[in-house]
């Protein structure tokens, strides 16, 4: 049968095509440039892996001889120079030399394949944290406008430009490049195509000379490693808010958690003991816990039942009580099994590189010894799987309408991910037009302490009316909007998904040292004609806030008791929110802005989940699930316009 049209895969999958109308040929197309925006994912995410341990040699791989690397106003070609620029940049900074840190991350990737499939860009966040463990540090940061390439030996970065907008020392704190103002780094995308990352294809499809069943193999891997991620990403908030219960539910009975000094814990019990060296559960006044995890490579093993997860976690820690703060830099390598269906952390190897007072930093290699050992890499290259169909328990009476559903529900995962980071850089940039037009016609967006407007019009002049429109080229300052640590839970037809993300948000200035607060986001996101659009984004902040970057996190001081929660903002008098957040009622009431007493840091903000705990279905105890403000504005609602709710809790697959 023909297809009715010429469009995205994305609009292929949604546009309602009569029963069988994408062939084994189309399909196994599709899978491949759904396979390809992983592998580039993936490809950015094991150079910093690499780099933090001085792999220079096997960071230079993931280039080829023509490739170009720009780093603020040096710029170096082939593969081999560039692994040479690394080491020779980082010198004793290089993650080998005792005490030393190198740490890379790039995350918040907006990528956008090409129509032949063979090149793509991608924009991430970046900053480097380094030291020498002899007095020597750095910390550089600013955004990549990178290129790959497919070549014959996979995916590689052929253009890697980084744009450097902030740096300094750990001492002294990092601020604007040359103590000048930011200018707007050139997006390589619009509102429009960052929800399109595979655009229509070009050119005839080639033909597919494989089974049927080892196309669903293939979109089975992409479906597990959603899973997978989802559960370590779900990992980390529990661990944050010390929901200990939450997070044993999330291993097997047989778990183990393993340190790189050789203990071993065994059981649910044993990562009990684990969680309680940090405290007790809950979080109480002035404690903050935060790991947030960056740069996870997920691989998914040929069996089909077991997984791989490696990435990294920079603990911040505190207690306001005492003034006490401290950083932690650790590598996770942990192993998943799928039992009924279900993901779960069967093993637990965390290997510490750095732990280190927040008031005197790491120049000196921190407080506890250097670490020696290299937590294996893994494996980034997609199998294309041609003879193993016995290995991977299959679905009986397997249907291409059924497989595209399914691969439905990967793309919609990078589609997910790729307009939520296109909301937070062009938040940055305060590109208020640009901002609006990510969502849906009906969409909706609170504004921080005022209250939601719904549809793009309304959303780009809230953002106006609140930040003028009368704005200079350059920045002197920014406020960053990193939305790291996804969980994503799509809608079983794969048109609708449920975003819960970190707001990780590093500043910088001209004339102070950048610092970080944290905050949370809820965000619903659906396929409207044929693009992925914001239905709904909700912001609760902050969780915790640094006073500046000399006094880090915990010096706040409590707020009174007798203080009441602020007006709203100045400029909603003249441009009012179609509903304030105090209309929102109890949900928002402890946020500022909202009808109760704002509860500020050090007091621990109530945390809310869209979502009951990934393997036993524990209800948190602040559930809210669907978008917040549906429940008093229903007509808001995914099912109200003809969606689906994405699930709230377990969800066997096989």
């Amino acid at each position: 049968m023909l297809l009715t049209r010429v469009i995205t895969f994305f609009g292929i999958l949604s546009s309602g095509l009569v029963q069988g109308a994408l062939d084994t040929d189309n399909l196994a197309r599709e899978i491949a440039r759904v396979e390809s925006i992983r592998e580039i994912k993936n490809l950015q995410r094991q150079l910093s892996q690499f780099v933090q341990f001085g792999q220079f040699q096997q960071a230079s791989f993931l280039f080829d001889s023509i490739s170009t690397f720009k780093w603020g106003n040096e710029t170096v070609h082939g593969a081999l120079s560039i692994g040479e620029w690394l080491r020779a940049d980082a010198g004793n900074m290089d993650g080998i030399q005792p005490g030393s840190l190198n740490t890379l991350i790039a995350e918040n990737p907006v990528i956008s394949l090409s129509t032949d499939g063979k090149t793509a860009k991608g924009r991430w966040n970046g900053i480097w944290f380094q030291g020498d463990g002899d007095g020597r540090t750095r910390i550089q940061g600013g955004i990549y406008e990178n290129e790959y390439a497919m070549t014959e030996n996979g995916w590689r970065i052929s253009l890697l430009h980084y744009n450097a907008m902030y740096a300094g020392t750990y001492e002294n704190g990092w601020r604007n490049v040359d103590g000048k103002g930011i200018p707007i780094i050139p997006y390589h995308f619009t509102a429009e195509g960052s929800g399109v990352p595979i655009p229509p294809i070009e050119g005839g499809t080639q033909m597919y000379d494989g089974t049927i069943q080892q196309l669903e193999v293939r979109i089975q891997r992409l479906n597990d490693e959603d899973d997978v991620r989802n559960v370590m990403h779900a990992h980390g908030y529990y661990v944050d808010r010390r929901m200990w219960t939450d997070v044993v539910d999330l291993h097997t009975d047989n778990t183990t958690v393993k340190i790189s000094n050789g203990t071993i814990f065994y059981g649910k019990t044993g990562v009990r003991r684990v969680l309680e060296r940090m405290g007790p559960e809950d979080l109480t006044q002035g404690i903050n816990n935060d790991h947030p995890i960056f740069d996870m490579i997920v691989e998914v093993h040929e069996d089909g039942e077991t997984a791989s997860a490696r990435g990294l976690e920079i603990a911040m820690l505190g207690d306001a009580n005492t003034r006490a703060a401290s950083w932690e830099f650790n590598v996770f390598r942990n192993r998943l099994v799928k039992e009924a269906g279900i993901w779960k952390v069967q093993d637990v190897e965390v290997t510490p590189l750095i732990a280190a007072d927040y008031y005197k930093g790491w120049a000196h290699g921190g407080t506890i010894p250097p670490n020696n050992y290299i937590p294996p890499f893994l494996d980034i290259n997609t199998p294309v799987l041609a003879n193993n169909d016995n290995k991977v328990r299959l679905a009986t009476n397997t249907t291409i309408n059924d497989l595209e559903r399914r691969l439905r529900r990967s793309a919609a995962y990078d589609g997910s991910e790729n307009q939520s980071h296109a909301y937070g850089y062009f938040l940055d940039d305060l590109q208020a037009e640009e901002m609006g037009n990510l969502f849906a016609q009906k969409g909706h967006k609170a504004s921080p302490f005022a209250g939601f407007f719904q549809t793009p019009e309304r959303i780009t002049r809230a953002n106006q009316a609140s930040y003028g429109t009368n704005r200079s080229a350059l920045r002197s300052s920014i406020s960053f909007h990193w939305r790291p640590q996804p969980v994503v839970l799509v809608s079983d037809d794969g048109k609708s998904a449920t975003v819960r993300a970190r707001l990780l948000q590093p500043s910088t200035s001209v004339n102070k040292s950048g610092s970080f607060n944290s905050a949370m986001y809820h965000d619903q996101v659906v396929l409207e004609d044929g693009k992925w659009r914001l239905w709904s984004v909700t912001i609760d902040e902050f969780y915790w806030q640094s006073t500046s970057w000399k006094d880090g996190w915990s010096m706040a001081n409590p707020r009174s008791s007798n203080q009441t929660n602020s007006e709203p903002p100045a400029w909603t008098k003249k441009y009012p929110p179609d509903l304030t957040l105090a209309d929102v009622g109890e949900r928002e009431s402890t946020f500022t802005g909202g009808s109760g007493r704002a509860i500020q840091w050090p007091e621990i903000q109530r945390m809310w989940f869209q979502y009951r705990n990934l393997v036993s279905g524990r209800t948190p105890e602040w559930y809210w699930p669907g978008c917040v403000p549906c429940q008093v504005r229903k007509d808001w609602s995914l099912t109200a316009n003809g969606w689906q709710e994405p699930p709230t809790g377990p969800r066997a697959r096989i």
